[in-house]
């Protein structure tokens, strides 16, 4: 499952967010949104882990301070599919 973290430190990386959430379970991937203009993290980013593990690190962590700034943690939505 994917999950969509934003209100996010502007000096977040994405060791911080692996670290948050490895206590719920195992990590498959996670990112942090850059603005390709700036460089500088957008304050959102998007963290992969299996759903039963999913559950529970949103339900924990949603409204929770993270570097000083309350994060929020939902399931994130399937992108939609590209058109040929």
């Amino acid at each position: 499952m994917t999950i969509f973290v934003y209100g996010l430190s502007f000096k977040a990386r994405r060791e911080n967010l692996i670290e948050l959430f490895a206590p719920f379970g195992e990590v498959s991937s996670a990112r942090i949104i850059i603005n390709k203009e700036t460089r500088r993290s957008r304050g959102y980013g998007f963290v992969e882990m299996n759903e039963e593990d999913a559950r529970k690190a949103i339900a924990a962590l949603d409204g929770t301070e993270h570097m000083g700034r309350t994060i929020n943690v939902t399931q994130a939505n399937e992108r939609p599919a590209a058109e040929s």
